[in-house]
């Protein structure tokens, strides 16, 4: 059986892949995600009143430690020596007009000079960080919601590099 899925062995069983054979490249992966809210849930956020405490600092180490630990949660990942792992987030206070709620971006960077990319990583980097706001939240909010996780930039390895489109040129 010739499967082109990286990740099935001949018999069509699941395997992690050999990257044995492939070059150590630089390589990153950027990825973000949205995390909605009331505008008084970023308000107390902002001015530090949530009761678990600093919920962006803490959001910014969970989204660290998620990058880190990949591997454990995503069974074909390999672990990975990361080389680096930046989380930043965007505010947006201004209620949406739809919805009438705020939102904070998370933004998760994330670098390893190696033999596969960290594309998982980034997202996991992400993914950890809007649930470590909604953990220390859910008290006073727990209509939080988000959505929008995705990779906006790969480079390195042997696919090259890779820029999401912007959404209004997608069909």
């Amino acid at each position: 059986m010739n499967n082109p899925l990286t990740h099935f062995n001949e018999e069509g069983r699941a395997r992690m892949v050999d990257v044995s054979e492939k070059a150590h490249t630089s390589r990153k992966a950027v990825a973000n995600g949205e995390i909605f809210m009331l505008p008084e849930t970023l308000r107390l956020i902002k001015e530090g009143q949530i009761k678990k405490g600093d919920v962006l600092a803490v959001a910014q180490v969970a989204g660290i430690m998620g990058a880190k630990r990949t591997h454990e949660v995503i069974p074909m990942c390999h672990p990975l020596l990361l080389t680096g792992v930046d989380i930043s987030f965007q505010v947006n206070e201004d209620p949406s007009s739809e919805t009438g709620l705020s939102s904070i971006t998370v933004n998760a960077t994330v670098k390893v000079t190696g033999q596969t990319g960290v594309e998982m990583e980034a997202l996991t980097a992400v993914s950890m960080a809007v649930l470590t706001i909604y953990d220390m939240c859910k008290a006073v909010d727990k209509g939080m919601y988000f959505n929008n996780i995705g990779l906006l930039h790969k480079s390195g390895g042997k696919s090259g590099t890779f820029e999401k489109e912007p959404a209004e040129s997608r069909i």
